[in-house]
């Protein structure tokens, strides 16, 4: 497993890359997902923190942000693009998006067949830029639940889609993470892992919430703490699937006390592994930010 830092976490602090960076490779990360927007404000810097971080033994494990599929096509596709150059000035291979902004149940055949075009057209791209175009499993889009997520890898039908299989959105659309997992795994190139107080609090991870710097972070939870036993689930990744050895995982966290928190997670995540792999994660000098 290769686990990242995502600097989404950090959306409300003053904080800079190096900064994450110091404290990513002290705690036995290996890699940073690194938003959007946050790539967008390095571009002009990228030639440095890269080679900077890659010296630490870090790396940009995926580039995450939001493709405007009901836009223009013209505003799609020029987005595309400069994602894929920010993605290649990053030297990471995967550009995280969401299907759309509406449900898979809200939508028209009509403007489903058009967003699907549109995202076979985004994996054309992203092929040609040597990526993958990587869609994460969410709410309110169109792979919100297993049946529209399979079908949509259908009706895309391109090499270079993967998913961001989102555990606890996963969950939360009623669906068996551990099957549904299986189902798909040759496809799955990203994981991310967060938990929640009880199913009553899951409003609180909806981007209007997130975003807001005063949002509600009542019902968010350290990952082993929540109402998700991920005490069961990693397990069965880590033994019954393929995917541990090579999987890039986040842990993803909106909460306060980031650095505090995301080393708790981090350290009983190596535990478990240590546990029943056997693998032992080295320790370094620790640094406190």
């Amino acid at each position: 497993m290769n686990l990242s830092v995502c600097t989404i976490s950090l959306r409300h602090s003053l904080i800079s890359l190096r900064q994450v960076g110091e404290w990513a490779a002290c705690h036995q990360f290996s890699g940073i997902e690194l938003w959007g927007v946050h790539a967008m404000n390095l571009k002009n810097h990228l030639d440095d923190e890269i080679p900077w971080l890659q010296q630490r033994g870090l790396g940009i494990s995926m580039l995450s942000d939001y493709l405007p599929l009901q836009k223009s096509r013209q505003v799609m596709v020029d987005k595309m693009h400069g994602l894929c150059r920010l993605a290649q000035a990053c030297a990471t291979n995967k550009i995280r998006t969401f299907a759309g902004d509406k449900g898979s149940h809200e939508i028209s055949s009509e403007e489903r067949q058009d967003w699907t075009v549109r995202l076979h057209h985004l994996c054309e791209i992203a092929r040609d830029y040597g990526l993958d175009l990587v869609i994460e499993t969410h709410p309110q889009t169109l792979a919100d639940t297993k049946e529209s997520t399979i079908q949509l890898i259908g009706e895309v039908n391109h090499p270079s889609l993967r998913l961001n299989f989102d555990v606890l959105h996963v969950w939360e659309s009623g669906e068996d993470p551990f099957t549904f997992i299986k189902e798909i795994e040759p496809l799955v190139a990203h994981m991310h892992l967060k938990n929640v107080r009880a199913k009553s609090f899951l409003q609180e991870f909806l981007p209007g919430n997130v975003y807001a710097p005063s949002g509600s972070r009542e019902g968010m939870v350290q990952l082993f703490e929540g109402v998700f036993d991920y005490d069961r689930f990693l397990p069965f990744v880590m033994t019954d699937t393929s995917l541990w050895p090579m999987l890039d995982v986040s842990l993803e966290w909106f909460g306060p006390d980031v650095f505090t928190t995301l080393e708790k997670d981090a350290k009983a995540l190596f535990s478990l592994e240590e546990n029943l792999l056997g693998l032992v994660t080295q320790p370094q000098s620790a640094t406190t930010i």
